[in-house]
């Protein structure tokens, strides 16, 4: 059973998985609320399945990019079960998981000739990004970029993007007025998106040295000034 944890974004979720099924999770979108839900989410879903910590087998944790304060959250949380657990920690890139969560949709992992967008806004028209086929195949790294009406123009002359994601919106309406920009509306980071990867990362033994493992923040944190 793999405890699953996701707080990049304004997203704090957490699920219970046991060979790739979702056994129980809970989530809730909102600003600063992670770190005061997250245990309690936690031992939520774990009474729910009648379930202890100890029955755990790994702890799979969204790594970034995406918020600062966030992603601090979610892998202190995670860092600190394994330790006390002695369980492997297993790291998921963010905007993978989120193309996995799109794939899992019947209506757009059966489409030919589509490139999926994940999309984590940073500030202004920044946003983390990469882009990935529907069998979650990276087909551009992950990267802060700023969008202009000129993004991704190439690609968009002989694919369809669907773009989606919480920095998707503003982007989207830049991009729009070309046909093969589509756009996914209400897209929320689940800790549900992190399944298939953290399966294959278990069964390829594939962990995070707990005591060094840090965030994949993709940028330095630059702390905002208080208004005077």
């Amino acid at each position: 059973m793999i405890l699953q944890i996701e707080t990049a974004t304004t997203s704090c979720s957490v699920a219970l998985a046991k060979d790739g099924n979702v056994l129980a999770f809970k989530e809730v979108n909102g600003r600063n609320l992670h770190a005061e839900v997250i245990t309690r989410f936690i031992e939520t879903i774990l009474a729910e399945v009648g379930a202890s910590y100890n029955d755990l087998d790994a702890i799979a944790v969204s790594c970034g990019p995406g918020s600062y304060t966030g992603l601090r959250i979610g892998i202190s949380t995670a860092k600190g079960l394994c330790f006390a657990l002695d369980k492997p920690l297993i790291a998921i890139e963010t905007l993978a998981a989120m193309a996995d969560g799109v794939i899992g949709m019947e209506e757009y992992s059966t489409k030919k000739n589509l490139l999926l967008c994940p999309m984590i806004d940073a500030r202004r028209m920044e946003v983390y990004t990469a882009i990935f086929d529907t069998k979650g195949a990276a087909i551009k790294s992950t990267a802060a970029e700023i969008i202009d009406e000129n993004s991704f123009a190439d690609i968009l002359k002989t694919n369809k993007i669907l773009f989606f994601g919480d920095g998707a919106e503003k982007c989207f309406n830049v991009l729009k007025q070309n046909p093969n920009a589509l756009y996914l509306p209400e897209f929320v980071n689940s800790a549900k998106d992190l399944t298939r990867k953290a399966v294959d990362k278990f069964a390829a033994k594939d962990f995070e040295d707990v005591a060094y493992f840090e965030p994949y923040y993709l940028k330095d944190f630059i702390a905002g000034k208080k208004a005077v």
